[in-house]
């Protein structure tokens, strides 16, 4: 039968804050839930809402967090591991900025900061599994990425050797990932060293064609790249497991072009924008994933340089439903066409 795809959902990453609703989970899941939102897409290392070593743990726990949404009108949707996975892969030069993001007695200790991600990651998986999920979203970390645009020339087989490595730290994550039974929807995002199909396929090809090794396709990164987002959606359909609907938009100017980044968001060439201020055709999307059957959530992930947070929330429900394509059951042609099993023999002439 044909799939149609759930939503709206929301990512609460950028949502979470320490005032009320936004500090709790009852709290946030009710928000969301209020703004027409039927799903949340839960940011696992955030206390706030969730305590991710007990879900691994607990049963009861994770269906006390999935209640709660449950009974405030959200289901979870995935769960994110974006920071963890982060940490999988971090070249020396970001360490300092990156210690951020793990506890404060492991900063200043990248060994023990990256052993610390991986079971975090593995963690997730039972707790994804706990929760009846079949998905989550991460990113990949970088090796490489320092070295994007090099002068002088990248030695021989640097990227290789990255990417291998990316990879031997990757596959006994997906494993326990396959033994959970979930898949890893991995943001392809500029920053890691998977930012695009062809850096996608070099780590593919080194894990194997590892089947838990998934996308979660965001075409505002694409869009900044000056990629072709519906191409890529073509090419690699069977692997898209997660989508987040993310706007931006790329204005060039006789200052600055695709490497903006020097330049405060606001002032950027690409920058990212709340759903419908942007350039992404998003019907095409849609469109595209319909074709393909995808039958996942769409997720606002919502980072803009002009719009209030709450109002982007806000659009962004109605935005999503508008676009959600109900796949339908028969074909449009379907009344002028014959029942008769031997119509298509008569008419060729066979018979």
């Amino acid at each position: 039968m044909p799939a149609t795809m759930q939503g709206p959902a929301i990512f609460l990453a950028q949502f979470a804050g320490d005032k009320a609703p936004f500090d709790s989970w009852t709290g946030i899941t009710a928000w969301a839930a209020g703004l027409g939102y039927r799903g949340v897409q839960l940011p696992s290392g955030d206390k706030r809402f969730f305590d991710l070593e007990k879900a691994a743990a607990s049963q009861d726990y994770c269906d006390e967090i999935a209640g709660v949404a449950r009974e405030n009108g959200v289901t979870i949707t995935e769960l994110s591991t974006h920071i963890q996975g982060q940490l999988v892969a971090v070249h020396p030069a970001y360490d300092a900025a990156f210690d951020v993001f793990a506890p404060v007695e492991l900063r200043g200790k990248p060994k023990e900061r990256q052993a610390w991600a991986v079971e975090q990651m593995k963690l997730a998986a039972k707790a994804s599994r706990r929760l009846g999920l079949a998905g989550s979203v991460s990113f990949t970390g970088a090796l490489a990425w320092p070295f994007l645009y090099p002068w002088p020339q990248r030695p021989a087989g640097l990227v290789e050797e990255a990417f291998g490595e990316l990879a031997r730290r990757w596959r006994p994550i997906l494993d326990a990932y396959e033994e959970q039974g979930v898949d890893v929807g991995f943001e392809i995002h500029p920053g890691e060293d998977v930012f695009d199909g062809a850096t996608f396929e070099l780590f593919l090809d080194r894990l194997g064609g590892h089947q838990r090794c998934r996308i979660n396709y965001d075409p505002s990164h694409f869009l900044l790249q000056q990629l072709d987002y519906l191409a890529f959606i073509d090419i690699y359909h069977e692997r898209i497991s997660a989508f987040h609907v993310k706007d931006a938009e790329f204005r060039p100017e006789g200052r600055q072009g695709v490497y903006s980044g020097f330049s405060p968001w606001i002032g950027r060439a690409g920058r990212f924008r709340s759903l419908g201020d942007g350039q992404v055709d998003f019907k095409a999307i849609f469109s595209k994933l319909a074709q393909y059957g995808f039958e996942g959530w769409a997720v606002l992930e919502w980072e803009c340089a002009l719009k209030h947070p709450e109002d982007g929330a806000r659009e962004g429900a109605r935005f999503i439903a508008d676009h959600i394509i109900r796949v339908t059951e028969t074909a449009f042609d379907d009344f002028a066409g014959g029942g008769d099993p031997g119509l298509a023999r008569r008419m060729l002439g066979l018979n």
